[in-house]
């Protein structure tokens, strides 16, 4: 059957249908191309500048041999070489020298003039050491006599007289010894003097032996006591010490030069067998020690 209106009816919708199909597919692909573009230029702003558009990491921003990166030659610095590293030195400014005082520059001087006066003695003292070679004297005492030893029970006193034999001996072979006066030479129980002396005046060449014949004399109190402490003391050992103080100022000649007073301390030690008075007195044993005092 023949029907136009039906078939006009029928076949309108359908141009219209597939025309809105493929506007909706348009607009799809016009959305999806803005969608892209947006995406490309979001990736392209994060990216670094000097890479925008390469893809690559190793390329610079212009040609090489053109001008240099930033960071400097890729090819260089992807083989583990690196530009020099330029360091910025800091300026110093230098404080200005501080003015000194008066006093300050006085106290130098003197500590100065003190540390040179210092080595200068030291090296007079050390070139005379050198040229002289000095030695220090020697003293024994060689033999001991008593001439009086009486105890007065009455007033409590004891009076001694010993005749001491001294050899002094000078081994240095350039230096000369002056025996000055006031010398004291004492004779010792344990702490008690018993007698004393004085040496005499004279001059000791080089390499000079000389031997002194002394007189000591003296009075000691608490007599009783102290013969009871010597006659317990022989008991017990069978022998008594005693001791011989010196003290000799003296003046040394160096040469033809002859040097300030300085003291000799003498301190001899004797073992003796008795003490009986004009009697023979052996000594077992004597040792002295000398020492020098400025």
């Amino acid at each position: 059957m023949y029907c136009p209106k039906m078939c006009l009816t029928n076949d309108l919708p359908l141009p219209t249908i597939a025309t809105n199909e493929a506007g909706v597919r348009r607009v799809k692909t016009k959305e999806l191309e803005a969608t892209s573009k947006v995406d490309k230029q979001f990736q392209l702003h994060e990216m670094p500048q000097q890479l925008v558009g390469t893809g690559s990491t190793d390329r610079p921003l212009v040609p090489r041999g053109v001008s240099k990166s930033d960071q400097g030659d890729p090819a260089v610095v992807g083989q583990g070489h690196y530009p020099p590293f330029q360091r910025t030195i800091p300026v110093m400014h230098s404080k200005p020298p501080k003015k000194r005082s008066c006093c300050c520059k006085c106290l130098c001087w003197t500590i100065s003039l003190l540390l040179l006066l210092v080595i200068l003695i030291g090296a007079t003292v050390g070139i005379l050491f050198l040229v002289f070679r000095p030695k220090l004297p020697k003293f024994s005492v060689d033999k001991l006599e008593i001439t009086q030893f009486n105890l007065n029970s009455s007033v409590d006193t004891l009076n001694a007289t010993f005749d001491v034999t001294i050899t002094a001996t000078n081994p240095n072979k350039k230096i000369g010894i002056y025996y000055e006066g006031g010398s004291q030479i004492s004779g010792w129980y344990q702490n008690t003097q018993l007698c004393e002396g004085a040496l005499p005046k004279f001059y000791q060449g080089h390499r000079n032996t000389t031997v002194l014949e002394l007189a000591l004399t003296g009075q000691t109190q608490n007599a009783n006591a102290l013969i009871s402490a010597v006659t317990q003391q022989r008991q017990e050992t069978g022998n008594i010490p005693l001791g011989l103080k010196v003290n000799q100022p003296v003046k040394v000649k160096l040469g033809s030069l002859k040097l300030f007073t300085v003291k000799f301390r003498v301190r001899c030690t004797l073992i003796v067998d008795n003490l009986a008075a004009n009697n023979q007195i052996t000594i077992s044993s004597s040792s002295c020690k000398f020492r020098l005092r400025l």
